[in-house]
């Protein structure tokens, strides 16, 4: 019955999800300030839509078995870093930027950069059903935040040094070695983050699969 409940609640919260990025773009829409490659280029919409799917596939797993498969709890593990860094990243450092532009829906920002977060810590640490993940399954968690990182810098090379998605990653802001700071600084919180969330599910409510001599 628990599992039932956290599959609707994942559910809601990823559909309800997706009907606040529908709401955003079509208030951006409507207000001529829509611009595709702009909006699907930051951290956060794309995380979003990742959350997206992880909830609505989470939720039809938790309603059909008993314990999630161990990809799809390592692909959460990772979406869950995701959240909780775009949620510190925006409470800490963008809040209170001025934003450039069509200010947009005040809301929306608070479900993707607020809600939405805890919403995924509280069901990691709650939901029964998930599976105890090896150490190894760290090493998905930087792949997608590079991979974003170079798209960014070669987005911003495209245009001319013009257009970073966020203050923090122009060098024109405190320079080339702030930028690097930061993103050696973020990378290093997301695995500490995962490493969190790895020894949480080894410690409390998981189930060790060891599967051969390389597994610890």
């Amino acid at each position: 019955m628990t599992r039932r409940i956290a599959g609707a609640l994942r559910l809601i919260v990823g559909l309800g999800l997706a009907v606040t990025i529908g709401i955003q773009i079509g208030d951006r829409v409507a207000n001529d300030a829509f611009d595709p490659w702009e909006y699907f280029s930051y951290f956060t919409i794309q995380t979003s839509l990742f959350n997206i799917v992880v909830l609505v596939v989470g939720g039809v797993l938790a309603l059909r078995l008993a314990r999630d498969p161990q990809l799809y709890t390592t692909v959460r593990m990772a979406a869950l870093t995701y959240a909780i860094v775009t949620a510190a990243v925006y409470n800490v450092l963008l809040r209170f930027v001025p934003p450039t532009g069509y200010p947009g829906l005040d809301w929306p920002n608070e479900v993707v950069h607020v809600w939405v977060p805890i919403i995924l810590v509280l069901d990691w640490l709650l939901t029964p059903g998930r599976p105890a993940l090896p150490w190894r399954s760290l090493w998905i968690v930087p792949i997608y935040p590079v991979a974003w990182a170079i798209y960014s810098f070669a987005r911003a090379a495209a245009s001319g040094g013009r257009i970073y998605p966020y203050p923090f990653l122009n060098p024109a802001t405190d320079g080339w070695i702030s930028v690097i700071a930061y993103i050696v600084g973020l990378t290093l919180f997301l695995v500490g983050l995962g490493a969190l969330a790895v020894l949480y599910s080894r410690r409390v409510g998981g189930s060790r699969r060891l599967s051969g001599p390389g597994v610890s």
